[in-house]
């Protein structure tokens, strides 16, 4: 009980801060404009051609498609392995995250950067969707990967290029400059809050379904 309530406090911290971030892009945007543009400026430089092909090609991971059809592939693997919390808990963030991001950019509706897109898109921009959603994402796997694999290094190496993956998609929407980096960084604190607040449930009944042999 007590660790549960470690974890839904972290949750509560990052959902706060994202909640006082969220206050000032509504209510005091102008605040936000010096840190936004300076980093802005900083990362996207004059567009070298071949940071300017990576960060197009990457940002695709955290497409909504993209990311439908990988986790219901990954949750379908895992319910054929009889690991069905792991199956569940992928589907239950992939969801989660969509729902919420899609109502917090229409809660918060702010406008996308007035500056060169290098792809198109359409919608509000706070919180980025693609940052939010490969981050929780990328958490999940990487808490499953440390419950069920064996090799101590291969699963560290599959951890971090997860996690890194996931924060090169968040850079890369400032790159490509559909994004504002705080967008970016409310993404990460959805995430962040999201993947402490579903954890110690899905480890709750992953522990269940396994005692009580209805799974793996």
């Amino acid at each position: 009980m007590k660790i549960k309530q470690t974890y839904l406090l972290r949750a509560s911290f990052a959902f706060l801060l994202l909640m006082f971030l969220g206050y000032l892009v509504k209510f005091y945007p102008d605040n936000l404009t010096g840190i936004d543009t300076n980093i802005q400026s900083a990362m996207r430089g004059d567009f070298p051609s071949v940071e300017t092909c990576f960060f197009t090609t990457i940002t695709n991971f955290g497409n909504e498609l993209f990311l439908f059809i990988f986790c219901i592939f990954l949750s379908f693997l895992f319910y054929i392995k009889n690991w069905k919390a792991e199956a569940g808990f992928i589907l239950a963030n992939f969801a989660t995250i969509g729902l919420l991001s899609t109502a917090l950019k229409y809660l918060y509706q702010r406008p996308r950067p007035k500056i060169k897109w290098l792809i198109q898109t359409t919608g509000p921009s706070f919180p980025s969707w693609h940052a939010a959603s490969t981050l929780l994402i990328a958490a999940a796997i990487v808490v499953i990967i440390q419950q069920r694999m064996k090799s101590s290094v291969l699963k560290l190496l599959l951890q971090i290029l997860l996690i890194v993956i996931a924060i090169l998609v968040g850079i890369s929407r400032i790159y490509i400059g559909v994004h504002h980096p705080t967008d970016v960084l409310g993404g990460w604190l959805l995430a962040l809050g999201l993947s402490q607040m579903i954890y110690p449930y899905y480890d709750e009944w992953r522990f269940k379904w396994r005692f009580s042999g209805k799974q793996k």
